[in-house]
């Protein structure tokens, strides 16, 4: 779809150097931490491996990637006869930033109108903000924008979605609180296509990922759209908060259990020291990092390019 092409100056703008400055309280931890651990090894001997690994660890990049990167960075830097905090650090972010590029692709949906975006998580992530700045970034494009208000469960998320519907100025289908969200994603779809719209983008409640009965309502949305169009929907779309370290690891596997997530929107790095953790999140589940929120501006949510986002996560040592 043209909306989700990748353009050489989008998000460009602000440079990297905007998003470096956005990450700073991972960045700053994982400096401290590397700057000891290089001032207490005068060599790279498995006490310098072990204790990189357990920094990884405690960054929260997870078990099984943080063993995983020192793994190949230590083949690497015998193979290459590495010799150089420098040069160790620079295979450290290569492997990184492999690890985040590795992830299973979104399925090829060419054509479809309207794309069908099914946005979960749980309560206080930022999904409903999100959302609004999907809907505002596809519209900028030029993309005919429906929203579904979906968590009927709160009256006050519908009325944030049409809050944010009327401000960017795009339709949000909405019914009475307690309604049944899938009838609302239903009239929603129906809407879309009857206006030839490019996308509709369905908002869901977000009550606890461990509440059975909100895991049957999200199966029972998508087999509602899947009725009117066995494709949809094209994309389910997790968002995360940063801040809440590995439970995003929990919140994702049964959210994936139920409605298969494909791709993830992570927010709230700007204000946290737990940016590690889409490494782990790819690492484990091979879902795509499609964005990723550093702050509360629409332009905050950026496309997420692996290279630049280690680039900033991590630091280079003092005196480089």
């Amino acid at each position: 779809m043209a909306f989700f092409k990748r353009k050489h100056n989008d998000d460009a703008a602000d440079g990297a150097g905007r998003l470096h400055e956005r990450l700073a309280k991972t960045r700053r931890a994982l400096a401290t931490g590397l700057g000891s651990l290089f001032r207490a090894h005068q060599g790279f001997d498995d006490s310098l491996y072990d204790d990189l690994e357990d920094l990884l660890i405690t960054s929260d990049v997870g078990v099984e990637a943080s063993r995983l990167i020192v793994e190949r960075t230590r083949e690497h830097a015998t193979q290459q006869k590495i010799r150089e905090p420098a040069g160790l650090l620079e295979t450290v972010r290569a492997e990184m930033a492999d690890i985040l590029s590795a992830a299973a692709p979104l399925p090829a949906h060419a054509g479809a109108k309207p794309y069908v975006l099914l946005v979960v998580g749980v309560n206080g992530v930022g999904k409903t903000t999100t959302i609004a700045k999907l809907a505002k970034r596809f519209a900028d494009q030029g993309q005919s924008v429906t929203l579904a208000a979906g968590d009927t469960f709160r009256a006050a998320a519908v009325e944030q979605l049409e809050r944010w519907g009327e401000r960017i100025g795009v339709p949000v289908v909405a019914q009475q609180t307690g309604a049944d969200a899938a009838a609302v994603a239903h009239d929603a779809l129906v809407s879309a296509r009857s206006k030839q719209h490019d996308v509709l983008i369905v908002d869901t409640a977000g009550r606890q990922h461990t509440h059975s009965d909100l895991m049957e309502q999200l199966k029972k949305i998508r087999r509602v759209l899947g009725k009117l169009d066995p494709a949809a929907p094209h994309e389910v779309m997790q968002v995360l908060d940063a801040g809440t370290g590995q439970n995003a690891l929990s919140q994702l596997q049964h959210f994936q259990k139920a409605v298969g997530v494909n791709s993830l929107s992570v927010t709230k790095l700007d204000g946290t020291a737990k940016g590690g953790v889409l490494i782990a999140l790819v690492q484990k589940f091979r879902v795509p990092v499609r964005y990723i929120g550093v702050g509360e501006k629409f332009d905050d949510l950026r496309r997420f390019d692996p290279d630049e986002f280690v680039a900033a996560l991590v630091p280079d040592l003092p005196g480089e």
